[in-house]
């Protein structure tokens, strides 16, 4: 950006220029705050449509994200968000304005919130509904240290459906332990509508008069007749609910207030004015009512209100996706299921709050009656499959691999331990690009290939996926996985009438003599172009796709060791996956005795570290796992030189 352009921006935003931190937000009369909150708003507009990212979420928090950092003493104050997704705002004001145009780039700002990236993040996000229960940590660590601190959770009404958030707000109530707790109610409406009336009924209740004279009654209570002490308690516990809808928070031990317009910063201010200065312990709950998209005519009229977008023209909205020549993985898979639901009665999809991600939107168009969206709540999903499996449905549960993590006891107990039929399509395997490591797919492999009985596929392209879809639809004996990455496929024809695998049977892709890839996934086109370049070498390579990790196909396992100086296996996933897999099976088999002829063996993963947001091709070079980097191990293992500038700086992967 030129001098001259960013005068021009500069003095599109002259308030928020101004704001290097909260500190000087809280210089600002309070009557200059909308006109803050606008520019704000306008900001966080002008940098998403730059970089893309989530547009909605923050822009329906800008008002809330002004009035918090105005009340409170961040970042003495604790102020989680919840996920991280409505963060860039907050962002803005926290002294990274000046990267915001790098957030989600290699090397720049994180798409969600970050510890190390900001005092003002004290909690690094990217999954949902962890905020109270992390807020709840802080806030008793701080009253054991003596240090007196407000701790604020932002969490929306959808992450509420965790039941994770539940649980932390039961622990929460029993304590009794100082927490703020901020719902941000932006799509479901459990509450009334909102108004003056509500606004002035939250300003009542907040008050520090208010709660006195409650305690003082309740001081009074304590001296009737303890049927007449009960009554009195629910009188004043289901009044203030009817009147407010937190009945339901009020049961789980936490005071409630609300609901609130949280884009009126005249209703705001107040009430988190007297949350902040009310005497006494014990959680409480405001209750803000906020519009997704809210000041974007685009995000409002859009059915996801711009949840995630790719870069767009801020004027109208358009955003600039490139046209690929391949359908994604997920729409793949999405067509695959339904053709085999049209085929199959007793196929039904399984989603946790991420129908269109997944694809089973598609699904739920034509089969609505066989699709289930049970909100954020994997666990849920997979033991609801298997309830459907016990009754000879066959279900999909299609869930995000870093998602499916958070569901593992009940793959192990409610799953696998029965041997039910329970298929797992599990989207963005690998490494993800910009939404960096929360998101990255990196330990299925390791974490199914273990549980007895599990079959665990990987497709290598979308015509394999098709191939797997029709496998898992026609197996019955137990659970079945097949994993797939973010993004489009590589172009090849897709079977009109799939047949299914034959369980734990790979195929030879291309015959070679000297060395052997041995690929587990989407990796496939990498180890082929590999192939080319080692063939020009000199260096005749056999390819092989395994298909599957468990169970292995062991006879071609067994010729590739034999037949090979050099067997490498590559996944797209963590050290002790697939490649430990190989290794179990080759020692087991005494392949890899003293005794005998042995190949050499090793296996390319993902190195033992988290890998930050950046381009899925630049992850994939850094964690050494594209076809340069397989080049290069061949290379090096067989004592060979490559030429110096060809050699990928800086690259490392298990099993050096």
């Amino acid at each position: 950006m030129n001098e001259t352009s960013r005068d021009i921006r500069m003095s599109d935003t002259p308030l928020l220029d101004r704001i290097r931190e909260p500190r000087d937000l809280r210089q600002l009369p309070p009557e200059a705050l909308p006109r803050l909150a606008e520019e704000l708003r306008r900001e966080t507009i002008a940098a998403v449509a730059v970089t893309g990212g989530h547009l909605g979420a923050g822009l329906g928090v800008v008002e809330l994200t002004v009035a918090l950092h105005y009340v409170f003493d961040t970042p003495r104050d604790r102020l989680i968000w919840d996920v991280g997704h409505q963060a860039y705002p907050h962002k803005i004001l926290t002294g990274r304005r000046d990267r915001i145009r790098s957030l989600r780039q290699p090397g720049g700002l994180s798409g969600f919130t970050k510890r190390s990236e900001s005092v003002f993040d004290p909690f690094g996000a990217g999954h949902s509904s962890t905020s109270i229960s992390a807020g709840l940590g802080m806030a008793v660590a701080s009253r054991l240290a003596g240090t007196p601190r407000h701790v604020l959770c932002v969490i929306g009404d959808g992450a509420m459906s965790a039941g994770m958030a539940y649980e932390a707000m039961n622990n929460a109530g029993a304590m009794g332990t100082r927490l703020i707790v901020i719902l941000n109610d932006n799509d479901m409406s459990i509450a009334p509508p909102v108004g003056a009336m509500s606004a002035y009924l939250s300003r009542m209740v907040s008050s520090g008069t208010f709660r006195n004279i409650r305690d003082v009654a309740k001081q009074l209570a304590r001296h009737f007749p303890k049927r007449l002490r009960e009554a009195a308690q629910r009188v004043d516990e289901y009044a203030r609910g009817l009147v407010t809808g937190g009945t339901l928070f009020e049961e789980l031990g936490f005071y409630y207030v609300g609901p609130i317009d949280g884009h009126n910063l005249d209703h705001l201010l107040p009430v988190l004015q007297n949350l902040r200065d009310a005497p006494g312990d014990g959680p409480v709950l405001l209750h803000v009512v906020t519009q997704k998209g809210k000041g974007y005519p685009p995000a409002e009229a859009a059915a996801d209100k711009y949840h995630g977008v790719a870069s767009f023209d801020p004027v109208t909205g358009e955003q600039h996706k490139k046209k690929g020549a391949a359908p994604t993985y997920t729409q793949v898979f999405a067509e695959a299921l339904i053709a085999e639901a049209r085929r199959d009665p007793r196929i039904v999809a399984i989603t946790a709050a991420m129908p269109s991600g997944t694809g089973l939107s598609r699904f739920a168009a034509e089969f609505p009656d066989r699709c289930f969206d049970v909100g954020i709540a994997e666990q849920h999903a997979v033991t609801f499959a298997a309830g459907l499996a016990c009754e000879g449905m066959k279900p999909f549960c299609a869930i995000y691999s870093t998602f499916l993590q958070r569901a593992y006891d009940q793959i192990v107990h409610d799953v696998a331990i029965q041997k039910l039929p329970v298929r797992f399509a599990i989207d963005r395997a690998g490494l993800v690009g910009a939404d960096g490591p929360t998101h990255a797919g990196s330990f299925d492999i390791a974490c199914l290939a273990c549980l007895p009985g599990f079959v665990l596929m990987a497709a290598a392209d979308e015509a394999e996926l098709v191939r797997m879809v029709a496998t898992a639809a026609a197996f019955d004996e137990g659970p079945i996985a097949f994993r797939y990455p973010r993004g489009e496929g590589r172009g090849v024809p897709l079977p009109e009438r799939p047949e299914p695998l034959e369980i734990g049977r790979g195929r030879l892709v291309r015959e070679g003599g000297r060395v052997a890839l041995l690929s587990f996934g989407a990796r496939l086109g990498e180890c082929l172009r590999a192939a080319d370049e080692l063939f020009a070498r000199g260096i005749p390579t056999t390819v092989a796709d395994a298909r599957f990790a468990k169970p292995l196909d062991e006879p071609l396992l067994l010729r590739l060791a034999a037949e090979h100086e050099l067997l490498i296996t590559i996944e797209e996933g963590a050290v002790g996956g697939f490649g430990s897999r190989v290794q179990q099976c080759l020692l087991e088999r005494g392949v890899l005795d003293r005794s005998q002829g042995r190949p050499r063996l090793r296996s390319l993963t993902l190195p033992d570290r988290f890998i930050d947001h950046g381009t899925p091709a630049g992850q994939y070079a850094e964690a050494g796992l594209d076809a340069a980097a397989i080049v290069d191990r061949v290379l090096r293992i067989l004592g060979l030189r490559r030429r110096a500038t060809g050699t990928p700086a800086g690259r490392t992967a298990s099993g050096g």
